[in-house]
């Protein structure tokens, strides 16, 4: 764990870099949109079947619309990772490439490129993970949503053991010769991870800092650093 925090702490530094900030500026972008549109693509197509079928009188409308939007609100939190994700990955080899540039030269010089549609099948495969996970987990879920703190446990030991992989691999989609990270350094890799995703504001960053910290800790252990 200490490895994996002393990569975070370097990644934190990595964020005000030009190039950083315009993959942040730019991943931001684009995930608001796909919110954006999916949101209200879903409020109106809702808004639409409930005004054709009748199935509610007008004042019951207006209050399913509300619903509607405030399960979107919650769906958007809780869904938020993994567009998040999906997006980061798609810009994935150009955040690895530069923070390995500025601080592994040697590791930067042996990496391969990491095309578009490869990028996109990683991301793909990142979501499809989440969902699926989440969904064999869904009768653990339902009895632990009657005590405390069970299912935010649960939830958060999933997200750490799928951002600890998805991370890893986007790293070493650059570096396919290298062996993975130990389970261990995964774990820590993706409750850090995971961790960021739950602070509001900080949630903001957490995809690109998390990619940074992923580079630092494969190459910290060889001593690069």
């Amino acid at each position: 764990m200490a490895r994996a925090v002393h990569a975070l702490l370097l990644a934190l530094k990595d964020l005000p870099h030009p190039r950083v900030l315009r993959v942040l500026a730019a991943s931001l972008a684009l995930t608001l949109l796909i919110f954006a549109a999916a949101g209200a693509a879903i409020f109106f197509a809702a808004r639409w079947g409930l005004d054709h079928w009748q199935w509610l009188g007008g004042t019951e409308r207006d209050m399913a619309g509300v619903l509607v939007a405030l399960l979107l609100v919650a769906g958007s939190w809780l869904l938020f990772r993994a567009v998040a994700i999906l997006v980061v990955g798609l810009f994935a080899d150009g955040i690895v490439a530069d923070v390995e540039g500025r601080h592994y030269p040697a590791a930067a010089a042996r990496a391969v490129s990491v095309s578009f549609a490869k990028s996109l099948r990683l991301g793909l495969a990142s979501v499809g993970r989440l969902v699926a996970v989440n969904l064999i987990a869904l009768p653990i879920y339902i009895p632990l949503l009657f005590t405390a703190i069970g299912a935010p446990l649960l939830a958060f030991a999933i997200n750490a053991a799928l951002l600890g992989r998805d991370l890893e691999a986007m790293v070493l989609a650059r570096h396919p010769d290298r062996p993975r990270l130990t389970r261990g350094a995964r774990w820590s890799l993706g409750a850090l991870s995971a961790a960021s995703f739950l602070v509001p504001v900080a949630n903001l960053l957490a995809p690109i800092a998390s990619a940074a910290m992923a580079v630092h800790l494969l190459h910290l252990r060889d001593g690069d650093e």
